[in-house]
């Protein structure tokens, strides 16, 4: 596939804007790193007009599908985690080009994973747990089961990847393989949540247990970003936190975030006087509660 794709990449190769060129080939029958490809063929460039660009392509029986995405976009998903193959793709990609040693440091850096990095990325995950927990608690206190069971699935993941993470590991698009090792406690809980014979009700209830003391043994680590953050100044509007640099990512989840932050004696609530009668602006402090 290589010798097919050569005039593609080369053509890229050459043009002083593209870092590294990297392909990843189907090793499966059926392979979910591909997307049912044969090949993928991956391009960073430093600079471009759209984030992605991708071109599909057929040879005989085979197909394959070009990817060109910017640097930016790059440390991006690498940063949320927003798409989960590109770890696969860096890790078991095959160098064709590479300018400057690149994409070989980049890899390096993704090993080595950075403290700073990994900081940043446990508080992004933490977040999306509380949301899908918090949400499933309520449909399940509603019963709402079936709802209730799609966001325990979903907190189960990001609390498999919040254990991956822990561990010094960028989780993998076969996240539960690296959890099953790492943390068999939280595959058993999904094992028995997805395979159990108990009524989905006895299921749920038994997990939502389980789940507590997992998130609450997981909150200091868990909320070490935002609070550092929000310890550098006083007090913050809702609007400012949202819009703090380095908070931008935390999005939708922010503001069950913060409500669960306040129930942990984390962060606390302020009212501030406004020139209604017995309406106030609610604010928002980082406590001084050490674990």
């Amino acid at each position: 596939m290589e010798d097919i794709l050569r005039p593609v990449y080369q053509e890229r190769a050459s043009q002083p804007n593209t870092l590294g060129v990297l392909m990843i080939e189907k090793k499966q029958k059926s392979s979910p790193t591909t997307d049912t490809f044969d090949a993928i063929l991956l391009i960073v460039v430093k600079e471009a007009d759209r984030s992605v660009y991708v071109k599909h392509y057929s040879y005989g029986n085979k197909k394959a599908a070009l990817h060109i995405i910017s640097e930016q976009q790059l440390h991006e998903w690498l940063l949320l985690g927003s798409n989960r193959k590109i770890i696969d793709w860096l890790y078991n990609g095959k160098i064709l080009f590479d300018r400057n040693e690149y994409i070989h440091n980049l890899k390096i850096e993704l090993q080595e994973f950075p403290f700073y990095g990994r900081k940043i990325k446990i508080g992004l995950e933490f977040a999306k747990l509380i949301r899908r927990y918090t949400d499933g608690k309520a449909f399940f206190d509603n019963q709402h089961y079936l709802d209730a069971y799609n966001h325990v699935v979903h907190s189960l993941h990001h609390l498999a990847r919040l254990a991956v993470i822990e561990n010094g590991f960028h989780p993998e698009v076969t996240v539960w393989h690296q959890v099953k090792k790492i943390e068999p406690e939280i595959f058993k809980l999904y094992e028995e949540l997805v395979s159990s014979e108990e009524p989905l009700e006895k299921r749920l209830e038994l997990l939502f247990l389980a789940s507590e003391f997992l998130i609450h043994s997981r909150t200091q680590m868990g909320t070490a970003h935002i609070i550092d953050v929000l310890k550098e100044k006083d007090l913050w509007t809702f609007d400012e936190i949202m819009n703090e640099e380095e908070l931008t990512a935390y999005s939708v989840d922010l503001g069950v975030l913060l409500e669960y932050l306040n129930e942990k004696n984390l962060v606390e609530v302020v009212n501030v006087e406004t020139k209604g009668q017995s309406l106030f602006h609610r604010v928002y402090k980082a406590t001084k509660k050490l674990y």
